[in-house]
């Protein structure tokens, strides 16, 4: 595996660490019936059995198909159904018919996960059978399996919000609920050279490395993210007519898609609501700003005379401040850093095609997988996106 992947995987891997990631996965399923695991209403929100299978796809595909003799494949067409985007390993349904796979059913694909399990359990009970190369690559496996952890929620989230009865998932299930302290102060950062990217041991993805230093002029950022409270105010100032808030194609995106508040909010004799997986809840205007999309956020901080942080700005002031509630947009797009390198074959194809057409968020959300999270961590979405756990941090120059 190339080095420029993953560093520092240490060949410490146990059943227990394979397990308690993949239990997780089928932890977060267990409330939804069969037929909540199949439906896809957008291209971009995956159903919950496709990730369930393509979870285990990858530890059959990469791990087990590659480096265990005689292991038995599953099924010989599930390469073909769930395959991501790895052109690498050949033909795949399309992203978005994976809703239309309704063989294999759900119950096989809980077969399948456990035939792929029984034989990964297998292979880390023996472990001289281990090389660093496999262990790496079991690493990567169980991060992408808490990546998919996360889409699995927000786009299940997505179809059940698209119920009338507003579905309850679990009754403590709201997520987003959460109060940071008030009111928010500033933090101020000094003019002067700082060192971003991944430092140290551990697994870390590609997009990470690179470590180097940028310029920065002085800042301020805030202490705290932006709340319901303040967008409804930004709402109630017209925040969503006020062309000259707006980046070009924030404009037309709100008006072609009629938005005018954020994802999931409704309202009801003039109060707001919101949908949670607990079902629908008053709109709390203390608790902190979720699922809004770059485009909204941008206009947000220009009514507000201020501006996104790009994401130097952020890693460098990350350590005064509380994160992991939202993933937090920054005002930078998603590029490599100096000296990337995609990586060869399949696993190259994790990051790097990506970097174009996207902006850069960084934190964590408050369903991101414990121990998942890092002042490093580059997430990225197109701009538009507002149906993951994403949020408002302010900053400005001084």
């Amino acid at each position: 595996m190339n080095e420029s992947l993953i560093t520092d995987a240490q060949v410490t891997m146990t059943v227990d660490d394979y397990i308690s990631v993949r239990e997780r996965t089928t932890d977060l399923a267990s409330p939804l019936t069969i037929e909540d695991h199949i439906p896809q209403p957008v291209y971009f929100a995956s159903p919950p059995k496709w990730h369930l299978a393509h979870t285990t796809w990858f530890f059959e595909q990469m791990v087990l198909k590659e480096h265990v003799a005689n292991y038995e494949e599953f099924h010989p067409e599930f390469g073909f159904y769930f395959n991501s985007y790895y052109n690498t390993l050949g033909a795949r349904t399309m992203r978005a018919d994976r809703g239309s796979i309704t063989r294999p059913g759900v119950e096989e694909v809980y077969a399948y996960r456990k035939h792929v399990d029984d034989a990964m359990k297998t292979l880390l009970s023996q472990p001289e059978l281990l090389t660093t190369e496999i262990a790496e690559l079991i690493t990567l496996g169980l991060n992408h399996e808490q990546q998919h952890q996360e889409l699995m929620v927000t786009d299940f989230k997505y179809a059940f919000a698209l119920n009338h009865v507003g579905p309850v998932y679990h009754p403590e299930a709201d997520f987003a609920g959460k109060v940071e302290k008030q009111p928010a102060g500033w933090i101020q950062m000094e003019e002067g050279v700082y060192e971003v990217g991944f430092k140290g041991k551990g697994f870390h993805f590609d997009n990470e490395q690179g470590r180097h230093k940028v310029y920065l002029h002085s800042f301020a950022i805030a202490e705290t993210l932006v709340t319901n409270g303040e967008f409804i105010q930004f709402i109630e100032d017209g925040g969503y007519q006020r062309h000259e808030l707006w980046l070009d194609e924030g404009w037309s995106w709100v008006q072609q898609h009629e938005i005018n508040h954020p994802m999931y909010w409704v309202k009801e004799e003039g109060n707001w609501l919101r949908y949670t997986l607990a079902g629908y809840k008053e709109v709390n205007p203390d608790e902190m700003l979720c699922h809004v999309s770059f485009y909204e956020a941008n206009a947000f901080a220009q009514w507000k005379g201020m501006r996104l942080p790009t994401e130097f700005e952020w890693e460098a002031a990350s350590n005064h401040f509380n994160w992991g509630e939202r993933w937090e947009w920054t005002n930078s797009a998603y590029l490599a850093y100096p000296q990337f390198k995609i990586a060869d074959g399949a696993v190259g194809e994790y990051n790097g095609k990506f970097m174009i057409n996207q902006m850069v968020l960084r934190g964590a959300s408050c369903i991101t997988a414990p121990g998942h999270s890092r002042n490093t961590y580059r997430n990225f979405f197109h701009p538009q996106y507002q149906w993951q756990y994403s949020g408002i941090r302010l900053a400005k120059s001084i």
